[in-house]
């Protein structure tokens, strides 16, 4: 599978907000992080947990690929993430735009970097 349909899986996955097999497609170590910033969720095991609560937390949680390219081990995807109602009844967030930088080792996503 190349690095875009990967990236792609990826964000099928958290579409159907299935931590599990979102992380299937990372290597053990993999993070997510801000661009050139903090990380936010450290490696597959803290990927999964950090998933799994924001999906509790806005169980409407939809990415919509806006523009996609691949090169090399990187793939850049802009995405509009839209949280839908939270679960706690709460004013309802704006959608946003987003682009993702994600690296690959080997067939692996090890990062995904998020510019916002």
């Amino acid at each position: 599978m190349s690095n875009l349909l990967t990236a792609e899986a990826m964000i099928a996955a958290y579409n159907a907000q299935n931590a599990d097999a979102y992380v299937e497609f990372m290597t053990d170590d993999a993070c997510e992080a801000n661009y050139r910033g903090a990380v936010v969720r450290e490696g597959k095991e803290g990927t999964r947990a950090g998933l799994k609560a924001m999906f509790a937390q806005f169980p409407e949680n939809h990415v919509t690929i806006v523009e996609r390219r691949a090169l090399g081990s990187y793939v850049v995807l802009t995405e509009r993430v839209s949280r839908g109602t939270p679960a706690d009844g709460s004013e309802i967030p704006a959608p946003f735009d987003v682009i993702a930088v994600y690296s690959f080792e080997g067939d692996k996503c090890s990062r995904v970097e998020f510019i916002r």
